[in-house]
């Protein structure tokens, strides 16, 4: 009997657990229906679960949302593509739910299944749904109705291609904002299966329709089907079709259209070609970087580098560079942040001569900014200056700069710039570095904030890789020897940390002559914290000294440490003398 009942019981379990009132065991039900499909079979599947779901379509919205994810990936489970057509009930219901990421994962299901039937069930199944959709009496099914288009378009008769473009008008002119949205948001990738006789009249005159539109987020989703738009049509239809277009957004009443607009140039360029970019897109864009709402000179500023590599640098110094001179000084400090993200990116396109002059002096003003973030966004872009007017010039101008930056208040400025030092290290050459950076570098081991003292010990690392172990001996060991024995125990663990890093890269010799004592020393430390370090960075010189050292040296003082009073320092101790056994046996 019970093998008889067995085939039924998964069904029977899933509409229990479906039934349940609580929702975590109905979540996991709906997330194991792959599991329960494969008991049941691709026929059972088909004539029992598939139906089952489409009427169990009243339930939370996140049982929902795992419904039509799952439901996305099932073809495989009802018997493969000449049978997927049985998915498309359930997935319909939910495309016209009222939460809207339900029906978004609806309709990218549903456009996951269609790209995978057969064109006779597109023709027969899809097709009808899609119409179904689009004529829905209540707007959240013609709102999924429009993410659907370009998946039934390709494989329908000439006449249904003919009503499905007529459709598509209706859904732009529809009633409901949240319609014609979609519609203007679905617009490029319905356009791109469109043949282009039809995109140049019917998909035209309703993209007008949507620009003209009196909701600005409909028009504001309209001016990404510009760019989309603009790379299917012909270059001089683009001109005379979306530039107009693009130009008037650019002065639209709503600051959000601005704001897109100012957000998708670059791309609206590209689709436009590079002689109506200069002649009509430039006064559109200085006027993006002049705009009276601080979110749009935001959006502007941020592609100042990019919309100068269009032009040449003389139209790039006569019209950009007064901009981002205004900007450099602007009011808000998300400007100035957005600015000096990608200011640098225009030395290149100015060149030596025209960086020095009119660049330069707008750098130092943003490095010297109050806010933190637009000093951290020049220091990180610094070496692209670098190419452009060598290192002498630059570091004259801006070391200064870099200096008193360096003793920022902010630890995330001071981060910064310890990051950016190796770099400037390679570039600046030893002799300068000496002299001028050489002491920050042993200041910030005894910042206040970890994450400084972590990174300058990494940054001592990366700069004895640089200039090699003998300046290394020079210039680092001497004052590592130093702080060792200062009173603060944090101090004391930053130099352990700093040892463990370099000793990789000083080598054998100069690790068990200089290095080694030093960590043996400080076994001795009273600080419990500092004796588990100790442990740990003996764990670590093991395989760089010599076996004799390690049996000589380093074993006997970790078989001390591992019969310390403090629980850690023994733990430490025991975990390193069994690594070093380890290192023994594989030698």
């Amino acid at each position: 009997m019970a093998m008889v009942d067995q085939p039924l019981y998964p069904i029977a379990v899933l509409i229990d657990e479906l039934k349940n009132e609580d929702i975590q065991l109905r979540l996991n039900s709906i997330r194991r229906l792959s599991t329960i499909a494969r008991a049941l079979g691709e026929d059972r599947t088909r004539k029992e679960l598939i139906p089952f779901l489409s009427e169990n379509n009243d339930d939370d919205d996140e049982v929902l949302l795992a419904m039509a994810e799952e439901l996305g990936v099932f073809v495989p489970y009802v018997g493969g593509v000449e049978h997927a057509n049985v998915l498309l009930p359930p997935l319909e219901t939910l495309c016209t739910v009222e939460e809207t990421c339900v029906r978004d994962k609806s309709v990218e299901s549903l456009c996951r299944i269609g790209a995978q039937m057969r064109e006779q069930d597109l023709a027969e199944h899809f097709i009808p749904l899609v119409k179904r959709l689009a004529a829905g009496e209540w707007f959240t099914a013609r709102v999924s109705a429009c993410g659907l288009f370009h998946i039934a378009y390709p494989s329908a008769s000439e006449v249904v291609k003919t009503e499905l473009r007529t459709i598509y008008g209706q859904l732009c002119q529809d009633d409901m904002p949240m319609v014609r949205r979609s519609a203007a948001t679905n617009l490029g990738k319905f356009a791109a299966t469109v043949e282009p006789a039809h995109l140049k009249t019917d998909i035209m005159s309703v993209f007008e329709e949507l620009t003209q539109d009196d909701q600005d987020s409909v028009r504001l989703l309209a001016v990404e089907g510009c760019a989309a738009l603009g790379k299917l049509l012909e270059p001089q239809d683009c001109v005379a079709h979306i530039l107009p277009v693009i130009v008037n957004f650019s002065q639209d009443k709503s600051w959000r259209v601005r704001y897109m607009v100012a957000n998708q140039l670059y791309e609206l360029c590209e689709a436009v070609g590079p002689d109506p970019t200069r002649s009509e897109l430039v006064p559109a864009y200085v006027r993006l970087l002049r705009d009276n709402e601080a979110e749009v000179r935001i959006a502007a500023a941020g592609k100042v580098t990019k919309f100068s590599r269009i032009l040449s640098p003389e139209l790039a110094i006569q019209h950009i560079l007064p901009c981002v001179k205004e900007l450099s000084s602007d009011s808000s400090q998300h400007v100035r942040s957005a600015l000096a993200s990608v200011i640098m990116g225009m030395a290149p396109v100015l060149g030596k001569d025209a960086t020095i002059e009119q660049l330069l002096p707008i750098f130092l003003s943003l490095l010297k900014d109050e806010f933190p973030d637009v000093r951290l966004n020049i220091i990180s872009k610094l070496d692209q200056v670098n190419q452009v007017i060598g290192i002498d010039l630059l570091s004259q101008s801006l070391l200064p700069a870099i200096v008193e930056l360096a003793e920022d208040r902010h630890w995330r400025v001071r981060l910064a710039i310890i990051e950016y030092i190796p770099l400037l290290a390679s570039q600046l050459g030893v002799g300068f570095f000496d002299d001028k950076l050489g002491a920050l570098c042993m200041q910030w081991l005894k910042d206040k904030v970890y994450s400084i003292r972590d990174a300058a010990a990494n940054n001592v690392k990366r700069l004895a890789e640089e200039f090699g172990p003998d300046w290394a001996m020079q210039h680092i060991i001497p004052q590592v020897l130093d702080m060792i024995n200062d009173p603060h125990y944090l101090y004391r663990m930053t130099i352990l940390h700093a040892i463990s890093l370099l000793a990789p890269v000083l080598g054998l010799e100069i690790t068990s002559s200089k290095l080694l004592p030093l960590v043996i020393n400080a076994a001795k430390d009273r600080v419990p914290n500092i004796k588990f370090n100790v442990a740990k960075v003996l764990q670590s010189l093991v395989p760089i000294v010599e076996e004799s050292v390690v049996e000589s040296t380093i074993r006997p003082c970790l078989v001390e440490l591992s019969e310390d009073p403090d629980v850690d320092v023994r733990f430490y101790a025991s975990q390193a003398l069994q690594s070093s056994d380890q290192v023994k046996m594989s030698s």
